[in-house]
């Protein structure tokens, strides 16, 4: 029986088919009892409808435990705190509240709705307010983008401790010691919130790249090498990049970590591998729910 605790992460889609495709994507994956299968936003929040209505579908056919993105971009604080209420009222327990992307995407200037939550901290500090969710924020061991500073960065993140939240989980990251280097500086400070490794399992090296170059994240140059020249085979490139998740999360058990959080860009195929080398196994959804 594996120690190992899980959860995934899936963006909602743009089309019929696709969403079609996202279904049959958390069926296979939800019969490993995640802890729960969060949902995102687009930028700037343009995508709040759809992430709704998944969250809702998920609570009403017994999936899994749902979490709900909600950021602070591009809505006034009246707005959030409905949405807030809603999701208590509806059964939702569990949120990952973030700032959110700028509404002209990365890179572009962030700007505060005029009549919004500034930080995600003022976010999580409204979310313990109207009711008890399990909220869980991000954290980056490679320091936000947009920081001056990792300290900076930590800084923001004992903000949001300090206003309530339960847990962090981390922007993905490709080499452990940075992962173990921020653990280590973050329990310096005295925080003591679980902090969640983000795993991403490459469906699209190319893809992954430009995520990677987008968040300040480190490919480091062994599993550069071990993706060169599998563009056109996708088949060996599924294997390659199962085996370099499974031995990244297998470093990471061994040293003592036994919660992992899955960026599944809605594929579940590798995610399900990686969960199953660490020993999990699927159990039929009327058992885990």
């Amino acid at each position: 029986m594996s120690n190992v605790n899980v959860s995934f992460e899936f963006f909602p889609p743009k089309t019929p088919e696709l969403e079609e495709v996202l279904w049959q994507n958390v069926e296979k994956l939800a019969p490993f009892d995640p802890r729960f299968i969060s949902v995102t936003y687009g930028a700037g929040g343009s995508t709040r409808a759809r992430t709704h209505a998944i969250v809702q579908k998920l609570l009403d056919e017994e999936f899994a435990r749902p979490a709900a993105h909600l950021t602070c971009v591009g809505a006034p604080k009246s707005e959030i705190d409905e949405i807030i209420r809603t999701y208590w009222e509806n059964g939702v327990r569990h949120i990952v509240a973030l700032r959110g992307d700028p509404p002209g995407g990365p890179g572009t200037p962030y700007v505060s709705h005029p009549e919004g939550y500034d930080y995600t901290s003022d976010l999580v500090a409204a979310i313990k307010a109207i009711a008890p969710f399990h909220v869980c924020v991000g954290a980056y061991p490679e320091k936000h983008p947009e920081s001056a500073s990792l300290d900076d960065d930590i800084d923001a993140l004992q903000a949001k401790v300090d206003a309530g939240a339960d847990c962090a989980i981390t922007q993905f990251f490709f080499h452990n010691d940075v992962y173990f280097r921020f653990v280590d500086k973050v329990r310096a400070r005295g925080i003591d919130i679980p902090i969640i490794p983000g795993i991403l399992p490459v469906q699209n090296f190319k893809q992954a790249a430009r995520f990677a170059h987008r968040c300040g994240t480190h490919i480091p140059e062994k599993i550069l090498n071990r993706f060169e020249g599998l563009e056109d085979d996708p088949q060996t490139r599924s294997l390659v990049a199962a085996a370099v998740c499974a031995e990244q999360v297998e470093k990471l058990r061994e040293n003592g970590i036994t919660d992992f959080h899955f960026y599944t860009l809605n594929h579940a195929d590798l995610s399900y591998a990686v969960c199953h080398l660490l020993g999990l196994r699927p159990r039929l959804l009327t058992e885990a729910a």
